[in-house]
């Protein structure tokens, strides 16, 4: 989107987020006060964008705001601040502020500033998302980014400043999240940040990813989804699938709420066409490891035991238009698929009307692990494969048509794949 660009972004998890930064930094009194980490997420609520940072000693939570490049910030919102102790051996504590701007204009570009009267943070601008479905959001979704070879993100910098990470944050007693929250703050202060949990975010029960990131609803961000244009995005965890000491009642939960959320979802879609979703671990690749997704039953596929809770056979049902992953770090764009059968739209176009999802796993921006093999051959529903550090565009241009593209930084910014998915309004008719 480039009016506002949302992103996706998993070095294990997924996000959402959009652009622009100044560089006019606030004098901090004392240093342990000064914000830093910040990064903006949208509640799911018009006219509103939730800002959050961390700073190393309790402070007041405040946003000054206004429409103003320079000069007084005249608006004022207050939040509240929480403490976090990481579960690691040092048992670290710092403070999470969470401001929820409201009443914002639709489309109009603010510049804010967050902390408090003992440190402020530099200014940065956003822009205010539209309302409704009748405009064309612009996205940047990418998977597996990390602080060590975060290949794309200076592209991914350049890009959204023109006009979808965190990895293993619980390490060295919780540095390493810092470390990350800082890398992103230049884009993620910016644009909404929207994350998806992934196998890096496990330790201690996802606390330092449920601590960090401040997503809608009322599931610690695990899982929620939101209205974007005309499309509704949902978010959720693969990884209950994986870590059931803690219990088997996460996956259970999670599968009620995602059957409730596309039947409402359904039914809706007059308004908003386009259901997509977003999850870590992919269902199928044709990557040469012994990833879940290698397995002809894969748990995200077909459930716990091969028959509890699995997600295909409910994706399907209601009908889920496109499905983006990481975990894999590689790209890989999926023929129309459902149970390991092709469902093209015709030979021709296949996806034109498709009979059933897309899958994209993109998660290839780049992270300690480095990029990760195809096996010799592709598998008979693989249409493209990527080894190569990159992310993808996604353009939801209306409620019949979507662009996806896949930018390569290893080829300075050349699309190495390019498609339409395109799905006449008469035939979302068969979904109501």
């Amino acid at each position: 989107m480039f009016p506002l660009r949302p992103c996706w972004s998993c070095c294990s998890y997924f996000c959402l987020f959009l652009f622009f930064s100044l560089q006019v930094q606030g004098v901090p009194k004392d240093p342990g006060a000064a914000p830093e980490q910040v990064h903006l997420s949208y509640p799911d609520e018009p006219g509103s964008m939730t800002v959050t940072w961390t700073t190393w000693v309790p402070t007041r939570s405040e946003v000054q705001f206004g429409m103003q490049l320079s000069g007084p910030l005249p608006l004022r919102a207050r939040g509240m601040v929480s403490p976090f102790v990481d579960g690691g051996l040092l048992r670290r504590k710092l403070y999470i502020h969470r401001v929820t701007l409201r009443g914002l204009l639709p489309g109009i570009q603010y510049v804010y500033r967050c902390g408090s009267s003992r440190g402020w943070s530099r200014r940065f601008r956003f822009r205010a998302l539209k309302n409704g479905p009748h405009w064309s959001p612009r996205l940047a979704v990418f998977g597996d980014l990390g602080t060590d070879n975060p290949k794309a993100l200076p592209r991914l910098r350049r890009d959204t400043q023109q006009g979808d990470f965190a990895y293993n944050m619980d390490q060295d007693n919780a540095r390493v999240g810092d470390e990350f929250m800082r890398l992103i703050e230049p884009v993620a202060a910016s644009l909404p940040y929207m994350t998806c949990p992934g196998n890096h975010e496990e330790r201690y029960n996802f606390s330092n990813y449920k601590a960090r990131f401040s997503m809608p609803g009322d599931n610690e961000g695990l899982w929620y989804s939101w209205d974007l244009g005309p499309a509704h995005i949902i978010s959720f965890s693969t990884e209950v699938y994986f870590f059931l000491h803690y219990g088997r009642h996460l996956v259970e939960r999670q599968f009620h709420w995602l059957e409730r959320d596309l039947q409402k979802a359904n039914k809706n879609r007059a308004a908003r066409p386009w259901i997509i979703t977003m999850g870590h671990r992919p269902m199928y690749c044709s990557n040469a490891d012994v990833d879940d997704c290698t397995w002809h039953e894969s748990k995200v596929r077909k459930g716990l035991f091969g028959k509890l809770f699995g997600l295909e056979d409910l994706f399907y049902k209601y009908g889920v238009d496109l499905q983006f992953w990481a975990h894999e770090h590689s790209y890989e764009r999926l023929w129309p698929i459902y149970n390991y059968q092709v469902f093209n739209g015709s030979q021709e176009m296949p996806y034109t009307n498709p009979r059933g999802p897309v899958h994209i796993i993109t998660g290839s921006a780049g992270c300690e692990e480095r990029l990760t093999r195809f096996t010799l051959f592709p598998r008979p529903w693989s249409a493209v494969r990527v080894k190569e550090y990159g992310y993808t565009r996604l353009h939801i241009l209306n409620g019949t048509h979507i662009h996806i593209q896949q930018v390569s930084d290893d080829q300075d910014g050349k699309i190495v794949d390019d498609v339409w998915v395109v799905r006449p309004l008469l035939d979302r008719m068969l979904y109501l």
